[in-house]
């Protein structure tokens, strides 16, 4: 019988229930995935506490990589026995194996594992469009990033590194810093310890940054405007502490002119030939060894409640999976 995390209504970590579920065979457009390894992202706390509205009840989690067991009617491009990834999916990626529309999955490599794939697909994505869609960036721009020693943001310093881009990256503890160091930030900032925005000034002879990318949202909204250089651009793709506040379109006349965007990864992965694109030079980087995963937290999905404790809480470091 296969078993899946769910939640009736929302509310935090205690409210998900791990239990047996039908899972049925696939209809036309659908396949049947077994799981081998599934992500936890932050983003997935959101539709738990309802920042992001789900029908419930409702499965939980977008992320996961296994074979396909089954197809349904009219799939062309995926067959029993292929290894694949997805994210972006409807909900109910914590489980042992669902049914799912097919034209979310990517084809994986046999060079990546599972639970590699499962740790790199949304994060690694997002990286692909922040760094090769948002805004042109070339060799020795500097950039600030939030969150250096998070999931998307181990990525992101290596991607940075082989694009010859320096990162500037904040984190909360020194142990946080010497893992973003390790993978490339070039410049670390301790923002318990120091005014960011200023540290920023100080790197970069008082100019500030063109691009500040920042998952955190409301607590570090004023710090990354702060931070830009003339005519720079934020970009809040992540929203950890809470929603940014409503934009003043004047403070950002009067800062420098500045931009700010929201963008979201499902509308950089909505059209399947730039999904693939960006998947695979993402893949082709991990497959070469020039970007490393590291999953530092492993859970079981019985203990879905834990995983989403240790994430909210701040304790996780990089990527977390759930291994069946």
């Amino acid at each position: 019988m296969a078993k899946a995390v769910r939640f009736y209504e929302t509310g935090g970590p205690e409210v998900l229930t791990w239990e047996a579920v039908e899972v049925g065979d696939p209809g036309p457009g659908e396949v049947r995935i077994r799981h081998e390894a599934v992500g936890m992202n932050f983003a997935d706390t959101y539709f738990r506490t309802g920042l992001y509205p789900a029908p419930l009840p409702a499965g939980m989690g977008v992320e996961a990589a296994g074979v396909v067991e089954a197809v349904g009617a009219g799939v062309e491009d995926f067959a029993p026995g292929d290894r694949v990834t997805y994210t972006g999916s409807p909900l109910g990626a914590y489980s042992t194996e669902r049914v799912m529309p097919a034209e979310h999955l990517i084809h994986l490599p046999d060079a990546i594992p599972f639970e590699t794939a499962a740790a790199m697909t949304m994060r690694g994505l997002t990286t692909s469009y922040l760094l090769r869609r948002i805004r042109p960036l070339s060799a020795g721009d500097t950039v600030l990033l939030h969150a250096a020693a998070g999931g998307v943001g181990l990525i992101f310093t290596q991607w940075a590194k082989l694009l010859g881009i320096k990162v500037i990256g904040t984190v909360s503890t020194e142990e946080k810093a010497e893992i973003a160091r390790a993978h490339g930030c070039d410049e670390v900032i301790l923002y318990t310890r120091e005014d960011v925005a200023t540290r920023v000034r100080e790197l970069t002879d008082g100019k500030g940054v063109p691009v500040v990318f920042d998952s955190i949202g409301a607590t570090t909204y004023e710090t990354s405007l702060n931070s830009l250089a003339r005519r720079g651009l934020l970009v809040c793709f992540g929203t950890a502490s809470g929603p940014i506040p409503p934009i003043d379109a004047m403070q950002l006349a009067i800062k420098g002119s500045l931009y700010v965007t929201r963008p979201a990864l499902a509308d950089y992965i909505a059209d399947p030939a730039e999904r693939a694109e960006l998947a695979g030079e993402l893949f082709s980087h991990v497959a070469a060894g020039d970007i490393i995963i590291e999953i530092n937290q492993r859970y079981g999905l019985d203990d879905a409640v834990r995983a989403h404790r240790d994430i909210e809480s701040g304790r996780s470091i990089g990527s977390s999976v759930f291994t069946l």
